[in-house]
């Protein structure tokens, strides 16, 4: 997360006690919770963009709750007044219509598109939410525009800045989807590097809703009778948190019907 309200991201031993709560909620599908937390310091401009960052994670990871997430995101735009927070606003508004046309809720491809250009119009390059701006213009050129070159070179931006900031949450993102390319390219050798990395960012934050995608992705790229037991593994968290995130149930299922 690019902006937070107090210091730290809560991932590390540190931070801030409300960062590192709201971390241990967001890292476990507690995204309300975690929201909660900050209600009271919503006013507070990169507070209320983080606010509104975690109820859209909820949308893309559960599908449901757009309703809140717009009204946060709203919020979020009318307290912003510098444009590092107008900008880190309009990545969320990019990413909340990116996610709504990805689950089929709504075609807001034009609206995300629009949002992400109006963020990098208001983020410099040196922005520290620059990086993750970068990785979801790689999202849209992946899988709203089909163009993995625009996205590989999105993802590459993305995964340097994060490097340079220090962020292993973005960084498990960007080896995730640059593994995910080098896979559909059939670089077998390259895919199970970096979907081995993601996997252990995750498992060393404690990032818990994103371990299991990220345990089914490494099985892709594995022989048997590894990818069965990396699956087997994904079906178990997958199951502890109640079948989120909700878009892994039909990659799983087959092999629980078996």
């Amino acid at each position: 997360m690019a902006h937070t309200a107090m210091s730290g991201s809560g991932t590390t031993e540190g931070d801030d006690p409300l960062q590192t709560a709201v971390w241990r909620l967001r890292s476990r599908a507690c995204w309300a919770d975690a929201a909660a937390l900050l209600a009271p310091v919503a006013g507070d401009p990169p507070a209320a963009v983080q606010r509104a960052s975690l109820l859209i994670e909820r949308c893309l990871y559960t599908e449901s709750g757009w309703a809140e997430a717009e009204d946060a995101l709203r919020a979020a735009e009318a307290v912003a007044r510098a444009d590092e927070d107008r900008g880190a606003a309009a990545c969320e508004r990019g990413y909340l219509a990116y996610a709504a046309t990805l689950h089929g809720v709504r075609d807001r491809a034009d609206e995300a598109r629009a949002a992400l250009g109006r963020a990098a119009a208001l983020l410099g390059p040196s922005s520290p939410g620059r990086a993750l701006l970068d990785f979801r213009r790689g999202l849209l050129a992946q899988y709203l525009a089909d163009n993995p070159q625009a996205a590989r070179a999105a993802y590459r931006r993305a995964h340097a800045g994060a490097t340079a900031q220090g962020d292993a949450l973005l960084l498990s993102f960007t080896w995730r989807q640059l593994a995910g390319l080098a896979l559909r390219e059939g670089e077998l050798a390259e895919a199970r590097h970096g979907f081995a990395e993601s996997l252990r960012l995750r498992e060393e934050l404690g990032y818990l809703v994103g371990t299991a995608p990220a345990l089914a992705a490494l099985a892709d790229a594995q022989p048997e009778p590894e990818a069965s037991r990396l699956r087997d593994e994904a079906r178990r968290l997958f199951r502890l948190l109640d079948g989120v995130p909700t878009w892994l149930a039909d990659r799983l299922a087959p092999a629980a019907a078996a």
